[in-house]
């Protein structure tokens, strides 16, 4: 209730049994210029509150906006690795197929010194030689008869050779063509001597290594024979030289290298000759030995042209075998055939190592050998046109383990 600038205020007390006492106060109102002067006015205190209002919460909200204001630490990068320096290209190497052409060049001159050798040796214990020179007259003649005293002889033969996969190496094929031109001297009964040239001309061709070559033999050969009742005793001696020309394909050209070859070689053989009748079997025991050499290499043109170092190859074996053989005679004329076999044991092979380089590698490659064991078989035609002129047709095989080799020869003979 009001009165004048006073106001009565009511107020409820709750009592114990559940009732509310009323009590009421006189307020007496004071003068509002006085409210404003003691700042004691209701809009001061409201403007206190809304004051420590505002401070509260910005006590209560402060350290949330600064925690959140407030940067992470810094976080320290990772070093840095510099990129590694890319590697240098390697350099190139030469594979271990790179000289089988030359590997080929070697099998090839030493199996045409070993071929040379045995044509000389036949031409002094050949049976049907060996027939003519005890009884030339045929039918029978006595030896004191013959009248011829030198004799020559021309052949032309071709050879057909291969050898398989050994090791690095891949194969090849090589094809000889070649002519012999010769003279012989009967220097008194039973001693015989002669001198051969040789001249071949064989290709190589080694198609999975993608190389060639060409092998030009000149070769030199003396024989001598002395005949001792049945036996027979010869002798040969072979000296070779050559040229050895080369190609690789390289895939960016052909690389081709130009070299020389040598061959030295000998052969002795004893031989028996029994005969019944026009037959005969004559058994023959041989002993041969040869040595190849070629020369170093340098190779010019092509992608990655490669150097290789001089290789040598010597062998020693003995033959042991028997010529088997049969002649007509018909119209003046004496048609002879025959076969022979040897078993060849290779007692002794020796092969450089060679070594292949390109730019400063280098590699080393082994020489390759025949089997140790083989056979050696052929056969032969022989037609006496008269008693100084003779026309003979020969066939020799070669047979080992990884190669073979076929030879034919042309030959024809004359006595004065």
């Amino acid at each position: 209730m009001r009165s004048g600038n006073a106001h009565w205020i009511a107020y409820a007390l709750p009592q114990s049994n559940g009732t509310a006492a009323t009590i009421s106060k006189r307020v007496t109102m004071r003068d509002p210029s006085r409210y404003a002067q003691t700042d004691r006015s209701p809009a001061a205190s409201r403007q206190r509150r809304t004051i420590v209002l505002g401070l509260a919460v910005a006590l209560v909200v402060a350290p949330s906006l600064a925690s959140a204001q407030v940067a992470p630490p810094p976080t320290t990068p990772p070093p840095t690795t510099p990129p590694p320096t890319p590697p240098l290209p390697a350099a190139p190497m030469p594979s271990s197929t790179d000289f089988n052409a030359g590997q080929s060049a070697g099998i090839a001159i030493g199996d045409l010194g070993s071929q040379f050798l045995r044509r000389l040796g036949d031409q002094a214990s050949y049976g049907f030689n060996r027939a003519s020179r005890a009884n030339p007259g045929g039918g029978g003649a006595s030896e004191t008869t013959e009248t011829p005293r030198f004799r020559s002889w021309a052949e032309f033969y071709g050879v057909g050779a291969h050898t398989g996969t050994i090791g690095d190496f891949v194969g090849d094929k090589r094809r000889t063509v070649g002519g012999v031109a010769g003279i012989g001297a009967r220097l008194m009964p039973g001693v015989n001597v002669g001198l051969s040239v040789d001249q071949s001309h064989t290709t190589i061709d080694v198609p999975l290594a993608l190389q060639s070559a060409t092998l030009d033999l000149t070769q030199i050969g003396v024989n001598a024979s002395v005949d001792q009742g049945a036996w027979t005793w010869a002798i040969a001696l072979v000296h070779g030289f050559g040229d050895i020309n080369s190609r690789r394909d390289t895939g960016l050209g052909l690389a081709s290298a130009g070299y020389n070859a040598r061959i030295d070689g000998a052969l002795t053989e004893l031989s028996y000759y029994w005969s019944y009748e026009q037959a005969r079997i004559v058994p023959k025991a041989a002993f041969e030995y040869t040595r190849a050499t070629t020369g170093a290499m340098q190779e010019l043109g092509g992608l990655n042209p490669v150097n290789a170092s001089g290789a040598s190859a010597e062998r020693a074996r003995i033959l042991i075998g028997a010529e088997v053989g049969r002649y007509w005679i018909f119209d003046q004329k004496i048609l002879d055939l025959s076969g022979y076999a040897k078993f060849v044991d290779n007692v002794h092979q020796r092969f450089s190592n060679v070594t292949v380089s390109l730019g400063s590698e280098s590699i080393t490659v082994q020489g390759i050998g025949e089997s140790q064991y083989g056979a050696d078989a052929g056969a032969s035609a022989s037609l006496s046109l008269s008693n100084t002129a003779r026309l003979y047709l020969n066939y020799d095989g070669k047979f080992r383990a990884y190669s073979q080799s076929h030879q034919g020869t042309l030959g024809v003979e004359f006595k004065f």
